[in-house]
C-alpha cells in the first residue's frame, strides 16, 4: 500500500508493542554485544508527500535495557553509564526530515536532537517509510525503519577499561537500529 492510500491524518501513537529500539557496541575489540529498550513511547507527526510537516519525538524508558545479562544491564543503569535514577528517559526530537516520504519504500533522512543523561546532541538516522495501511480491527497503521550510529563519549557515556593487550573493554560507536509502528489517533 502507498502513502496516498493513508489517510491525511497527520497524528500517529507509537505502538509500543510493534516498536523495536536496539543498539550495538563492540566488547574487547573482537565481538558485538546488541542489546534493546523494552519502553518506547512517542508520536508520529506524517503527511504524505509533506516531510515539512513531519514531527517525531520518541521517548525510551533507559531502566528498560535488556542485553540478555542482568549484571551487565544493572552496570549499564549505573552512574558509570545511563544513571537512570537521575535520568529515566532517552529522547529523540525531529528537527527535519531531508527527503521524500510519499511511497513505501522510500528513503530519506531524520534529522533531530537526541538526549542521553541530560546532553542533547544532533542525530541523522536513514530512514525508509515501511507503508501503511489497516489491521484486521480497523486501525490504520503506518511504519517506519532507521538505523544511524553516535558516539558514547558525546553524551557523557565515558566508562571504560583498559586491554592488558591494548584497546579497551567497551567500543566507543553506538550503532542503533530502530523498527517504528504508528496506530492512527483518533
Amino acid at each position: 500500500m502507498t502513502a496516498s492510500s493513508v489517510s491525511r491524518t497527520t497524528s500517529w501513537t507509537i505502538d509500543p508493542s510493534h516498536t523495536l529500539v536496539e543498539f550495538s557496541v563492540r566488547h574487547l575489540m573482537i565481538s558485538t554485544v546488541k542489546g534493546r529498550f523494552g519502553g518506547v513511547s512517542g508520536t508520529i507527526g506524517f503527511e504524505p508527500g509533506a516531510p515539512e510537516r513531519a514531527a517525531l519525538e520518541v521517548r525510551i524508558d533507559a531502566a528498560t535495557i535488556d542485553t540478555r545479562t542482568d549484571q551487565r544491564d544493572q552496570h549499564l543503569r549505573s552512574p558509570d553509564f545511563l544513571d537512570v535514577e537521575r535520568y529515566p528517559a532517552i529522547v529523540f526530537n525531529l528537527t527535519r526530515v531531508e527527503g521524500a516520504i510519499a511511497a513505501a519504500g522510500d528513503r530519506f533522512r531524520v534529522i533531530g536532537d537526541l538526549t542521553i543523561r541530560g546532553v542533547t546532541k544532533p542525530v541523522t538516522l536513514e530512514a525508509t517509510f515501511e507503508g501503511g495501511g489497516r489491521d484486521p480491527w480497523g486501525n490504520e497503521r503506518v511504519g517506519f525503519s532507521a538505523t544511524g550510529q553516535v558516539d558514547r563519549r558525546e553524551f557523557g557515556l565515558v566508562w571504560n577499561q583498559g586491554l592488558e593487550a591494548g584497546g579497551v573493554l567497551v567500543g566507543n560507536e553506538i550503532k542503533l537500529a530502530f523498527e517504528v509502528e504508528g496506530i492512527r489517533q483518533a
